[in-house]
């Protein structure tokens, strides 16, 4: 095959990687993964054992460097040398998997949980390790990386952030060991930023268009949500009185629940990451409207969750989801978002919750706590020692006052002391 020819196969669909002889050395072949990864092998046979020797990744290894190094193994095997013996001992350089796991053990005493470290590991080896998992970390360029981040970066923007930080940080780790030299590929600045769209921005253009309740339609919504049963529903209500956000009503458990202090605490694992990839925990006040709908909860034996699925596991986002819109197949034309037209999610009731606030005059930084949002500089956050809960618990009242249709739920002005 010419080079021409290699740069234009395909991988014709299926699961399974295809694998294409080029020609001009026996053994040499083209591997094309289901995703269109293309990297070369070199197979031969010694000792009546069948062997694969990988020469590194397309186009990064062109067709006529691939056939140099097959034609090195190839008469390392004709002298009856093992040349992929001879590659293990003379390169101590570590594949991008193994380099991972290398890493991810350095880093282990610094994650907040076992679960967490799961996730940490969970994304490299669900995204990157397909694509990338056999190089050697000295061979992985920017194309690499792209290769890994480019088909989840609108899709999975957060996920794609997070991904993006965890490889550069496994490729600084072969750096500083002296595995590899140079720009790290999986660098933002000066790198990345120039072929990737800010994710910060796809992030907050996402959530700014998750359709969400007008202020004038909350009210009616709220009874009509009143009125209907199930798990969901009541999971639904508690997510438009806390104005948290839907996995953390989801996964509530009962032990987060601190009844004599009227707080729900979510630990730090399971809120949504903030600057830096950083967690932290939150303390919901919990408002009487709260306190009464915990008090009619059943608990579930066998589950710890307090909104359960119908087996005692996590309620899925799929069924708060469905409850919304059972209730607006409800209405004639159902509560659509007054600037789109689309029928209002449960995540977009945070965004009617932000436009209350800010019609009603409530201080921007309490309003942003609220919402478990980050705010001030690092400088800020390090000097205020409050999270204002009980100015909080005062927001989240007369919020809840809104929703019952109870007068315009006015709230003063409260100034933020830092």
């Amino acid at each position: 095959m010419s080079a021409v020819e290699v740069k234009r196969l395909k991988h014709h669909g299926g699961k399974n990687t295809r694998f294409v002889a080029v020609g001009g050395v026996t053994g040499l072949i083209l591997q094309i993964t289901p995703t269109e990864a293309k990297s070369w092998l070199f197979r031969y046979t010694m000792n009546g054992k069948r062997h694969a020797m990988g020469l590194g990744s397309y186009p990064t290894v062109s067709l006529s460097l691939a056939r140099e190094r097959a034609r090195d193994a190839a008469d390392a095997v004709w002298r009856g040398e093992n040349p992929l013996r001879a590659k293990q001992s003379k390169r101590a350089v570590p594949s991008f998997s193994e380099a991972m796991g290398r890493f991810i053990e350095k880093k282990e005493p610094e994650f907040s949980s076992e679960k967490y470290a799961k996730l940490y590991r969970s994304e490299l080896e669900r995204y990157a390790v397909p694509e990338i998992g056999d190089t050697p970390v000295d061979e992985i360029d920017r194309r690499d990386v792209l290769r890994v981040l480019g088909p989840i970066w609108q899709e999975k923007t957060a996920t794609a952030k997070k991904l993006r930080g965890k490889i550069e940080g496994v490729l600084d780790w072969a750096k500083v060991n002296g595995f590899r030299e140079g720009l790290n590929p999986a660098a933002w600045k000066g790198n990345l930023e120039h072929d990737l769209a800010s994710a910060s921005k796809l992030i907050r253009a996402k959530q700014e268009h998750r359709p969400a309740l007008s202020l004038s339609d909350a009210p009616q919504w709220f009874a009509d949500l009143k009125k209907r049963g199930g798990v969901a529903t009541r999971a639904l209500e508690f997510l438009a009185l806390s104005a948290v956000r839907s996995g953390e009503v989801r996964g509530a458990t009962w032990d987060e629940i601190d009844q004599v202090a009227k707080l729900w605490i979510i630990p730090a694992e399971r809120m949504k990451p903030g600057e830096r990839g950083l967690r932290h925990e939150h303390r919901v006040p919990l408002t009487d409207d709260m306190l009464v709908l915990l008090d009619a909860q059943p608990r579930y034996e066998g589950s710890p969750y307090i909104f359960p699925a119908a087996r005692g596991g996590m309620l899925t986002d799929a069924a708060m989801s469905d409850a919304m819109r059972r209730i607006n197949a409800a209405k004639e034309r159902g509560y659509l978002d007054a600037r789109t037209g689309r029928p209002a999610v449960p995540h977009g009731l945070r965004s009617t919750f932000r436009d209350w606030a800010a019609e009603q005059g409530v201080d921007r930084d309490l309003a942003e706590l609220t919402l478990a949002h980050v705010v001030g500089s690092d400088v800020e956050r390090a000097y205020r020692r409050t999270d204002m809960i009980e100015r909080r618990r005062i927001v989240l009242a007369s919020w809840g006052r809104f929703l019952k249709g109870e007068g315009r739920g006015k709230v003063i002005s409260l100034e933020v002391v830092k």
